[in-house]
């Protein structure tokens, strides 16, 4: 397990992920002061935003003042989150964690229960 290589794609999966809500911030402000640019936006973002650092810079060739937009929505929601982000991700895959083996403990609880195996010896009642 190379955990280096591991934390390098996530941060790249994560700055990908901060640009598409980048993107979203500034397609409802667009909505607001500038529909047909929006429209515009929407249309050209489509299928583009996996890979966050490609699709900016594809804008940049296309409307170069969008790209940096953008780019700085996306700069100021990073710097929001990743103060915190480390713990909660830490705290929610122990609680997910918590909750599957529950699940899992429960499910096959149920399936013991329901199919009890013939070496169960049975007591009558006298």
């Amino acid at each position: 397990m190379n955990l280096k290589q591991i934390a390098k794609d996530t941060a790249k999966t994560l700055q990908s992920y901060l640009t598409y809500q980048a993107l979203r911030t500034v397609l409802a402000q667009l909505g607001e002061t500038n529909p047909p640019l929006a429209h515009w936006l929407q249309n050209f973002s489509a299928g583009k935003i996996q890979d966050g650092e490609a699709f900016i810079e594809e804008l940049f060739r296309e409307k170069s003042d969008l790209a940096l937009r953008i780019m700085t929505v996306r700069e100021h929601i990073a710097a929001e989150v990743t103060e915190f982000l480390p713990e909660m991700v830490r705290t929610g895959i122990q609680q997910a964690n918590m909750e599957q083996r529950r699940q899992h403990l429960e499910r096959i609880t149920q399936l013991n229960l329901s199919n009890p195996s013939p070496e169960t010896p049975k007591t009558d009642n006298i």
